[in-house]
């Protein structure tokens, strides 16, 4: 893909929060050469992993929850496929895929 074909956040304006989150979780999963898996874990939170989404849950690290809202916001601003995203002035490259994990389906960032 070019990176015009890329989905790309940028704002001059403050990043939102569910951003910033999903910045932390990317720099702990580009840390480990991991990707990083959210999950539903119920109608309130969602599950962030870090890990290989290939193998186990059980293999996963689990890194936290984020409040459903957020994930929906995660979800809005970014698309399948490669997105790029700049979060208080650090860009960050990445493919958003779909999977499913222990018979749950799971949303996959994995650092480009």
């Amino acid at each position: 893909m070019t990176p015009s074909n890329a989905a790309t956040y940028q704002s001059g304006a403050c990043t939102p929060e569910s951003l910033r989150a999903l910045a932390g979780y990317l720099e702990l999963a580009l840390d480990e050469g991991k990707s990083v898996v959210l999950m539903r874990i119920g109608t309130q939170v969602r599950n962030v992993y870090v890990g290989d989404p290939s193998g186990a849950l059980e293999d996963l690290t689990d890194s936290g929850v984020v409040d459903a809202f957020m994930a929906d916001e995660i979800l809005r601003l970014t698309s399948l496929g490669i997105n790029r995203i700049t979060a208080d002035g650090q860009q960050y490259r990445f493919v958003r895929s779909v999977r499913y994990i222990a018979d749950r389906q799971a949303v996959v960032f994995t650092p480009t």
